[in-house]
């Protein structure tokens, strides 16, 4: 099979950044070019000494002759990906969170119309898809949740896109609503959290993180913790190089990397 074309979209962020150095040393893959809305210049040095690629503010600019785009931008660079690449014939793999549920919609359209690869994850850790799924499954035995996530200082959203993933994963687990008790008293306003589904979700953001999540279940006399570490941007890496291929190879739309996991 010939070797992967990579566009990288946010290619300037920390994502954006682990993203081009892994596809730079990854066999089958290559860089063809990268857009970032900070762009300051028309061509980007490849990490690995091999030259340099086509940069731009504009996606639509550097998307020729590429078979994959990667985006780890944010939920409009998303948006951007599904309306230039599939009308191309060019496979997207969405890494930025925070998309609607309309961008998801669209995505599965355009996919099939296009009959190109699609595929949106909250979390490319193969260990955080595996925890998503053992909720599902253990969800079913318990009536609490509460789920902390911590990430850096910088991170946009909250909750995370992965947190969300967990609480629904255990919902539709357990069929119904868990049970998410209300202080009668709460001396600081919400710090009780978040709710959805009935997992309560605390989100913190500090130096010194990536990406945690810890689900903990509770019935009587007993808990159930799964947790989930991210301690740095290369844990994501094997996940988002099985995506490529994934798109590269296979028109439809895919949300989550459990289904190509074979979860």
């Amino acid at each position: 099979m010939p070797s992967i074309r990579v566009i990288v979209q946010g290619v300037l962020g920390k994502m954006g950044q682990e993203v081009l150095f892994t596809v730079c040393r990854t066999d089958g893959m290559h860089v063809v070019g990268a857009s970032d809305k900070n762009a300051l210049t028309d061509s980007l040095n490849l990490p690995d000494g091999s030259g340099t690629v086509p940069l731009s503010t504009s996606l639509a600019d550097v998307i020729d002759n590429a078979d994959v785009v990667v985006d780890f931008s944010d939920a409009e660079g998303a948006l951007t990906a599904i309306r230039t690449a599939p009308f191309r014939k060019v496979g997207v793999v969405i890494g930025s969170t925070g998309n609607p549920d309309s961008t998801f919609e669209e995505a599965k359209t355009v996919a099939n119309e296009n009959q190109v690869g699609i595929l949106i994850a909250p979390n490319f850790a193969l260990g955080a898809v595996l925890m998503i799924h053992l909720a599902r499954e253990a969800a079913r035995f318990f009536d609490y949740a509460d789920l902390t996530e911590i990430h850096h200082e910088g991170k946009i959203d909250a909750p995370s896109g992965t947190s969300l993933a967990i609480a629904a994963a255990a919902a539709e687990g357990k069929g119904k609503d868990f049970i998410a008790p209300e202080a009668e008293k709460q001396l600081v306003p919400n710090t009780r959290g978040g709710e959805s589904s009935g997992v309560v979700i605390h989100s913190a953001r500090m130096p010194g993180r990536v990406a945690h999540h810890e689900l903990i279940f509770g019935a009587v006399g007993q808990t159930l913790t799964l947790r989930h570490d991210s301690v740095n941007r290369e844990s994501f890496m094997p996940g988002v190089t099985m995506a490529i291929r994934h798109v590269a190879t296979t028109p439809g739309f895919v949300l989550g990397l459990d289904k190509i996991m074979g979860l």
